[in-house]
């Protein structure tokens, strides 16, 4: 049975347990795990599904961002949301519905997912997704980052009001939302359960 020194409750992220001998395997493992991330956020980035009178469709990228970040900690992710990013913008096709560049109302949210990993990273290292009531918590401030970032950019990409950009790009992916925390709740202390009977 693992013990408090070899699994510690909390200072340590679930990408931290990945073996890595010397300090340059250490580097690559970091490296892979960045890139990784941002691989995992651009195919989940492809489930889309469009919501009628919205320009901004379902899918499962914020729901990866958190993931990833939450998983590799507060730098690898925001590493790794950046390397998606700037990627994407340069004209890999991997944002939403296959989108490159900047230039689409939805890349606000693009932007959110930056901070919304860094804030869901840290928080891990605090033990937050430890247990099912304190992921819930993590992915709820994450997906509220991201919205608050991404609502402000639809408006004014697209000359909306704030509240027809909340009703456009908040309100009917709310739902959504509530399911994927309750995914985060189930798989994410399952994953540290499973690790301590390893250990």
């Amino acid at each position: 049975m693992a013990t408090a020194a070899t699994l510690p409750r909390t200072g340590t992220v679930l990408a931290d347990l990945l073996p890595a001998s010397t300090a340059g395997r250490a580097r690559v493992r970091d490296a892979a795990l960045v890139l990784g991330g941002a691989a995992l956020t651009g195919v989940a980035a492809q489930i889309a599904v469009p919501v009628p009178g919205s320009p901004v469709p379902v899918t499962g990228q914020t729901f990866a961002a958190l993931l990833v970040g939450t998983a590799l900690g507060a730098r690898r992710g925001f590493l790794s949301m950046a390397l998606y990013a700037v990627a994407g913008i340069a004209g890999m096709p991997w944002f939403a519905e296959a989108r490159s560049g900047a230039a689409f109302p939805s890349f606000g949210y693009v932007l959110g997912m930056l901070l919304a990993a860094t804030v869901v990273g840290a928080l891990a290292r605090r033990g937050a997704d430890r247990s099912a009531l304190r992921t819930a918590g993590a992915m709820a401030l994450g997906t509220a980052i991201i919205y608050a970032v991404g609502v402000p950019y639809l408006a004014l990409s697209t000359h909306m009001s704030l509240s027809a950009a909340v009703a456009a790009g908040l309100t009917p992916f709310l739902i959504g939302d509530a399911l994927k925390a309750a995914l985060a709740m189930g798989a994410l202390p399952t994953a540290w359960k499973l690790l301590h009977r390893r250990g």
